[in-house]
């Protein structure tokens, strides 16, 4: 790229000045109040802050069941393997990708860097409404379980969105300090949460049900019916997490290695881990029963299995990590919203208070208290709507948590499909198509798989929400996703026209302000050598 240009919007080409070093990083500003702090996570505590979002035993209690039931898919394990296979071949070329680029605004930085930065603009509204949606959609069912759990332990009433209410606050609270703490709490509510079921699974395989330790589940045949397209939506949806660990990717140490380690860690321990929950299930319940007992039951059906096995105590004890498995994944949504903002904000796509840190603690305390604020209005616009008894799911978990949820799940995929494109383009753009084939064709086949799942997703939105056929909800929850898509292209072209210099920095982070100060010193350097001369 030429060093002739005051700002970056003649950067994006190879020339004598270079955004990467030898090694392929980039360098990062630290300790300024426009870059994240560095150096805060490792490989474990990357890892348990992006597995912790996707809520493990909320799958294992709540989507395995519906997939199960209400879509009949006896072989949900050999799904999560295939999904698993998918989302592999994804991260190929998402991690090589994350040794090149580094910014808080992964997604949105990463399509902007390879299909230009109004596509980046357009990726940074949709991440931001995806990830808020997903997070937003958690506090309904986990206000639910909590008055459920207080009715029955404590004979106490309450409205689910009290102590969803007061979830809000204690994230937010979290979300203002520093991200190696959160960490902290993410890792262990994670560890208990994941280690409790790995219990059931194996006292599951102990005491098998009526048909014996089965492997029928794992029979491609299995696969088949009408139900298998929305399976697919619901099933994929179970491994979002994953992809938020380039986020954190200006706050680890060693990015170049350590986000696309967590990666890959992180997708293989999804599979693994959901396969084989998903099997303990079928062998529990009985593979010629387990769609029957899903349907009935729904998420009480791990936990009464489990209390045939393990008793009442262990049950109980399983109840509670179901709802702290629930807060860590609201927190690890929350740190990620915070940071898409302030990448947004940094890049000048919001306005620049979000682009700022808390000095304390380094976390992007405008972003935090943005979702906050968010998830109040949203969770108070739900519970104002609800004039039902007290312990009925339809508003907190049928509704707020339902579409909140599939809305936000769509989005991802659109997301992951978008980057994968962007992958290619993006080493091809550099010449480096020939020296990364392998890793292209590997973004390219999972780049179409992932565009596939978003039109099944959007074609089966009736089921996903159980709004029925001919329901405006089939295309409004849609429409959502839609329009922060057109939204953000067009803000996109208007900053083109109006603020080329802010339209140019979209997805350099804070390698726009290090070009910055760069041609701030050779202007001052060229103007000192006029004085003098």
């Amino acid at each position: 790229m030429s060093t002739g240009s005051s700002f970056p919007g003649k950067t994006r080409q190879t020339g004598t000045t270079r955004l990467t070093g030898d090694t392929g990083g980039i360098n990062t500003y630290k300790g300024e109040e426009r870059a994240l702090r560095a150096n805060r996570l490792g490989t474990p505590g990357l890892l348990l802050s992006v597995l912790a979002a996707s809520a493990p035993l909320m799958v294992v209690a709540g989507v395995m069941p519906t997939v199960f039931g209400v879509m009949g898919i006896v072989g949900q394990p050999l799904l999560y393997v295939i999904l698993g296979a998918v989302l592999m071949l994804f991260s190929v070329g998402y991690a090589e990708m994350s040794r090149h680029v580094h910014n808080a605004g992964a997604f949105y930085a990463y399509i902007a860097r390879g299909l230009g930065p109004t596509a980046g603009a357009g990726a940074s509204l949709v991440a931001l409404v995806a990830y808020s949606a997903m997070q937003v959609g958690i506090y309904g069912i986990l206000g639910f379980e909590v008055s459920v759990i207080l009715s029955t332990y404590a004979g106490i009433d309450v409205q689910w969105w009290i102590p969803a209410l007061i979830s809000v606050v204690l994230v937010g609270i979290l979300g203002w300090l520093k991200i190696d703490l959160n960490a902290k709490v993410l890792g262990v509510l994670l560890v208990i949460e994941c280690l409790l079921v790995v219990i059931f699974d194996i006292a599951a395989v102990s005491e098998p049900g009526p048909e014996g330790l089965s492997f029928a589940a794992f029979n491609p045949e299995t696969l088949t019916g009408a139900g298998l397209s929305t399976a697919l939506c619901f099933c994929i949806a179970a491994f979002v997490g994953f992809e938020q660990a380039p986020v954190y990717a200006e706050e680890t140490s060693r990015p170049q290695i350590v986000v696309s380690r967590v990666m890959f860690l992180a997708v293989g321990y999804a599979a693994l881990f959901l396969a084989i929950s998903s099997w303990a299930l079928t062998v529990a319940a009985g593979p010629g029963f387990i769609a029957d007992t899903s349907l009935k039951e729904g998420p009480g059906m791990l936990f009464g299995l489990t209390e045939e096995r393990l008793g009442s105590t262990f049950t109980d004890v399983l109840h509670i990590l179901f709802v702290t498995g629930m807060f860590a994944a609201l927190l690890s949504f929350h740190n990620v919203v915070a940071r898409y903002a302030f990448a947004m904000g940094r890049e000048g796509l919001l306005p620049a208070r979000f682009g700022r840190t808390n000095r304390a603690s380094g976390a992007p305390g405008t972003g935090s208290l943005l979702q906050s604020v968010i998830s109040v209005v949203i969770v108070l616009a739900f519970a104002f709507a609800d004039d039902n008894h007290i312990g009925d799911p339809t508003v907190p978990v049928l509704r707020l948590f339902t579409w909140m949820g599939n809305v936000g799940a769509l989005g991802v995929i659109l997301l992951m499909a978008a980057a994968s494109f962007a992958v290619i383009a993006f080493f091809v753009k550099r010449g480096g198509g020939r020296a990364q084939a392998p890793r292209l064709v590997a973004s390219g086949l999972a780049g179409i798989a992932l565009l596939s799942i978003a039109v099944f997703t959007v074609r089966d939105f009736d089921v996903l929400v159980g709004s029925g056929d001919g329901s405006a909800l089939n295309w409004l929850l849609p429409g959502v996703i839609v329009l922060a898509l057109i939204g953000g292209l067009v803000y996109g072209a208007v900053l083109r026209k109006v603020k080329p210099e802010v339209h140019a920095r979209i997805g350099l982070g804070n390698e726009a302000f290090q070009l910055e100060k760069a041609a701030d010193a050779a202007g001052r350097s060229a103007g000192e050598r006029a004085t003098t001369g």
